[in-house]
């Protein structure tokens, strides 16, 4: 059968307006498809929830790709294993320290984005987000204001469009892009130290991985911060390629998340 380049034209463009239509108003709006926007996303859709992912880049998996220094393996500490096995991905001990596993990060990469779109989680890449939608009188986060990200790359003066969301999860990475938002926008204070986004603090890896998911919450009324945007907001320590904590993470926002949903 001959190929009719309009009807490929049409099936492309058909069904990514019900993928988005769909996920205009969702439960949980996901900016980053890094590794803990990807756990996060999988365990909420898991549990029940309509979730949209939101990434700027062309691909998904964040700072995964590139390993340490380009060497693309990546280290999962015992703590975070259990994750591993939820996502079917294969790994080792390493032999030369106890609780050390090492990860092929093109394979995590892909796991983490398949095991999320086979969960129901719908992901959008090379959207940038320019800004939050806020209702009532708190200002309360209820959404998202989006751009293609080649318009802002190419400085074009286009608007924008929204989308809702119940809860908004910042898992920007080190920029913490959507709390500075709020920060800046709307001149608000988050729930930090400082009632602003800190900025992370040199490598200790060690206390940087115990503490990325003890700083994973609400720092503003309906945003959630993980991983490294968590790290940024709270002023903790980097921890290198080392990624059981940006796992945990996600997996401690999306309980939260959901008891909330149900509550």
């Amino acid at each position: 059968m001959p190929l009719d380049e309009l009807v490929i034209t049409r099936a492309i463009m058909e069904s990514y307006m019900d993928k988005f239509l769909g996920s205009l108003d969702s439960d949980v709006a996901i900016v980053g498809a890094g590794p803990a926007g990807l756990v996060c996303a999988y365990y909420l859709a898991r549990g029940g929830a309509r979730v949209a992912v939101y990434e700027r880049k062309l691909s998904i998996g964040g700072g995964i790709w590139g390993g340490g220094a380009m060497f693309n393996q990546v280290v999962v500490q015992e703590e975070a294993r259990g994750i591993l096995d939820d996502m079917e991905v294969s790994y080792r001990p390493y032999e030369r320290g106890e609780g050390y596993y090492v990860v092929d990060a093109v394979e995590l990469s892909c796991a983490l984005g398949l095991k999320a779109v086979r969960a129901g989680v719908k992901i959008f890449n090379l959207f940038t987000v320019v800004d939050v939608k806020v209702s009532g009188e708190e200002e309360r986060v209820s959404g998202l204001v989006l751009s293609w990200t080649p318009v802002e790359l190419g400085g074009l003066h286009v608007d924008p469009v929204t989308i809702g969301a119940r809860y908004v999860v910042d898992g920007t990475g080190h920029d913490a892009e959507v709390a500075k938002v709020v920060q800046e926008k709307l001149g608000k204070e988050l729930n930090t130290p400082t009632g602003k986004v800190v900025g992370e603090r040199s490598m200790w890896a060690d206390f940087g991985e115990k503490s990325v998911p003890q700083c994973t919450g609400e720092v503003y009324p309906g945003l959630f911060v993980i991983g490294m945007a968590a790290t940024a907001c709270y002023g903790t320590h980097r921890m290198g390629p080392v990624f059981g904590g940006m796992l945990l993470s996600g997996e401690k926002a999306a309980r939260m998340i959901l008891d909330r949903l149900k509550g």
